[in-house]
């Protein structure tokens, strides 16, 4: 009782964060188009639940009932769902493109599971995973399909002045973003994403508060940058150490 007690924040957030997921998977419509803000903010709501999941996991105990086993689940997840789908569907873009932007956030949060199992902070889990998610909402990619593909068509041989295919720009502009407003978008996640990797641990703080683990003293505050350290990672030290100790003892 009292493993499950401690361990209630990850074990609720990960509940909370399937339950949702099972809403945007199959309650809501497989749209390649973003339709508004708030659809977008509301299928970001199970990576979120997801992340503060990963960040609350105590390291020690997952190796303790073996949950490093998930990892080549995901793997499988991965390999024998999505990768025969976007084969089966590779004619089918729209429907190509979904399983795309599904999977993507699955990988994300793949490899922030993988850190925090190996022991990772909880801080940096969330440094990487909105940093990783950041990225994806950039439209980088879109920059990306344009420059590094040999384009025959010419409507894709020069940058097209207005980029009517980026809903998720679309939907924060209130209009198609033009060349210009695209590249500003761009630039602005990647700021965003050095923000989120760099800026003072002592910061996110108040996020951290929000998720902490019942019974554990101090908060994630002190320490900057994707190498910072505070009373967070002590407290993943310490469960770390513990888990040596008990193995040494054993």
């Amino acid at each position: 009782m009292n493993t499950v007690r401690r361990n209630a924040p990850f074990l609720i957030l990960f509940l909370l964060a399937g339950v949702f997921a099972g809403i945007v998977w199959f309650v809501m419509p497989h749209d390649r188009e973003v339709k508004s803000l708030g659809i977008l903010l509301f299928k970001l709501v199970p990576f979120i639940l997801a992340t503060e999941a990963v960040a609350q996991l105590d390291p020690a105990w997952a190796r303790r009932i073996h949950l490093h086993l998930a990892i080549p689940l995901c793997f499988l997840v991965y390999f024998i769902y999505f990768v025969p789908k976007i084969f089966f569907v590779a004619e089918d873009h729209p429907e190509l493109y979904y399983y795309i932007l599904t999977l993507t956030p699955f990988v994300v949060l793949s490899l922030v599971f993988s850190f925090r199992v190996g022991g990772g902070a909880s801080h940096l889990v969330r440094r990487l995973s909105y940093a990783m998610i950041l990225l994806m909402l950039s439209g980088v990619e879109d920059f990306a399909y344009l420059t590094v593909n040999d384009h025959t068509d010419p409507q894709w041989q020069t940058i097209p002045e207005v980029w009517t295919w980026a809903s998720h720009m679309t939907v924060f502009l209130g209009h198609a973003a033009s060349k210009y407003e695209a590249y500003a978008f761009i630039i602005t996640h990647l700021v965003l994403v050095v923000f989120v990797l760099f800026a003072p641990t002592r910061w996110f703080t108040p996020v951290a508060r929000l998720f902490r683990r019942p019974g554990r003293p101090g908060s994630e505050a002190g320490g900057s940058g994707i190498s910072g350290s505070g009373a967070g990672d002590a407290t993943d030290r310490d469960a770390t150490d513990r888990d040596a100790g008990a193995r040494a003892a054993g």
